[in-house]
C-alpha cells in the first residue's frame, strides 16, 4: 500500500510586481495555512517519509510552514509542472507515504487524473492554494500506478481548518 500527500502551495504574496514569480514568497494567509495543514496532517496520520517538492519560493515556505521532517527534494522540475512530469517524478520514490507539493493547473489536473472516483468536495476541481489531496494505492512499487488507480481517501482546504 502506498499514499501520496497530494498539495498545491499555499498563498503567495502578489505585494511587489517587481518579484519574479518563482521568487514569489507567501503572505500572511498562506502561512497560517500551512501551519494549519500541517496541524491536520500529523492530527490525520498523515505522515510522509518523503516528499518532493517545486522549488519556487513559496513552495519551500509552504513545506516548511507544514513543520514536517522527512526525506525531501527541491525540484526545479516540478515548478509548473504537467502532470505528465509530476507522474514521472512520483514514479521514482522509494518511501512508502509520499508528499508531492506543487502548482496549479498542474497539480489539480494530476489530483483528477490519479484518483479513480474525485472526493466528494465542492473545491476538487478548482484546487485552491494548499488544497490537499490523501490517496492511497493498492501496490507495492510507485511504478505500479497510473491514471484513475489511486482511492481519494481525504481531501480539505484551509479555509474549513481556519473557520
Amino acid at each position: 500500500m502506498k499514499r501520496l500527500i497530494l498539495m498545491r502551495h499555499a498563498k503567495s504574496s502578489w505585494g511587489d510586481s517587481s518579484v519574479a514569480d518563482h521568487a514569489r514568497p507567501l503572505n500572511g494567509r498562506g502561512r497560517v495555512s500551512a501551519r494549519v495543514v500541517g496541524d491536520w496532517l500529523r492530527a490525520r496520520g498523515y505522515i510522509p517519509d518523503q516528499a518532493f517538492s517545486s522549488d519556487a519560493k513559496r513552495t519551500r515556505e509552504t513545506f516548511a510552514g507544514l513543520k514536517i521532517a522527512c526525506d525531501t527534494q527541491f525540484l526545479r522540475s516540478l515548478y509548473h509542472a504537467e502532470p505528465e512530469e509530476i507522474l514521472h517524478v512520483l514514479r521514482r520514490a522509494t518511501g512508502d507515504s509520499v508528499l508531492m507539493l506543487g502548482h496549479n493547473p498542474g497539480i489539480g489536473w494530476f489530483a483528477q487524473s490519479i484518483v479513480s472516483e474525485a472526493p466528494p468536495h465542492p473545491r476538487f476541481y478548482d484546487y485552491p492554494t494548499c488544497a490537499t489531496l490523501i490517496a492511497e494505492f493498492d501496490v507495492d512499487d510507485w511504478d505500479e500506478i497510473g491514471t484513475g488507480t489511486g482511492k481519494a481517501v481525504d481531501f480539505v482546504i484551509p479555509r474549513e481548518l481556519t473557520g
